[in-house]
């Protein structure tokens, strides 16, 4: 049997640090009022001159690296954002070019704060099919560009950011259940209503989102979406080591912890250093997870994420 196995991790935060006592200074807000919400103390900004794919790239370059793979033994590239480059080409093919690489396939995934786990499983799909031998999947985003930084109930949630993959056929365990999800009437909850209309930005091209609405949502869904995952692969949340969850709010993490009956101690968080970065959120709490020595090899982690849509997933992983 052929599964998709983690050779490496990768992440980027750009250089810019931005505290919750640094937003107090331009707009009402505190640092205690911000961080008992939500447990964010941080987060990062990109620079004027850094696009998504420029993160990408940084995230993928250190998970090609630490996978031990030259770029040239890709072949499938999928990157998970919502705010790429321009509108086309693909944030994807930037990277593909970046890289060095050529002629593999090389897309785009839009699930909001699901992409990475629409992107994990679609690159999963390719691998297990043999469509693909070695697969980047890649979370980015460059949140700050689409926030109002007067709202103070959405500018103080997000961040940018980029975390990558490297995942590889293998005999040995790997990916072993994925479960995604999505419905479309909540659409007005969490969302960016603009478009382009005749070169012209028609409707609002701001994060709105209703707050409360969402957290109930992501609560119930992805407690859900964790009890699908772990029985679709026969087991039991006894046998999860870690969870690494989508870092948009620590009040959702450890609600999903609570219904699942594991301590904290067992749930990787990063949410206080780079807020909700959307798609990166996730590969960006693994590299964390792998490289300050929690996540071992071996160990059986659980990701999951929700986002704008709604859309939702959850991967159980034999890392």
């Amino acid at each position: 049997m052929i599964y998709s196995h983690i050779l490496g991790t990768g992440s980027y935060l750009p250089a810019q640090r931005v505290t919750n006592n640094d937003l107090a200074e331009r707009i009402d807000t505190s640092d205690e009022w911000i961080s008992t919400r939500t447990g964010i103390k941080a987060r990062h900004i990109a620079a004027e001159n850094e696009k998504t794919s420029d993160l990408a790239v940084e995230a993928a370059r250190r998970a090609l690296a630490a996978a031990g793979t030259d770029a040239e033994e890709i072949g499938l590239i999928i990157v998970a954002t919502t705010t790429p480059d321009m509108q086309f080409p693909s944030a994807a093919t930037m990277v593909q070019h970046k890289l060095g690489i050529n002629g593999c396939p090389a897309f785009d995934i839009q699930a909001v704060c699901a992409g990475f786990m629409y992107a994990l499983t679609t690159a999963d799909a390719y691998i297990r099919s043999g469509m693909a031998n070695k697969a980047l999947v890649i979370g980015a985003d460059i949140f700050s560009r689409i926030l109002d930084w007067n709202d103070r109930s959405t500018c103080v949630l997000f961040g940018d950011g980029a975390g990558a993959v490297v995942l590889s056929a293998s005999e040995q365990p790997g990916i072993l259940a994925s479960r995604l999800h999505a419905d479309g009437a909540h659409l007005d909850l969490l969302k960016v209503p603009a478009q382009m209309e005749n070169g012209r930005i028609s409707g609002s091209p701001f994060v709105k989102m209703d707050g409360q609405a969402v957290f109930k949502f992501a609560v119930k869904q992805l407690s859900a979406v964790a009890d699908e995952v772990i029985q679709a692969a026969s087991y039991t949340p006894e046998q999860v080591d870690w969870i690494v969850p989508h870092q948009a709010n620590r009040r959702i993490i450890e609600a999903t912890a609570k219904h699942l009956g594991l301590s904290m101690e067992k749930v990787i968080v990063t949410v206080d250093e780079h807020a909700n970065t959307s798609a990166a959120s996730i590969p960006l709490a693994l590299d964390s997870g792998i490289r300050n020595g929690k996540i071992r090899r071996g160990q059986t982690l659980l990701l999951e994420g929700i986002g704008g849509g709604f859309a939702w997933g959850a991967v159980l992983i034999q890392y």
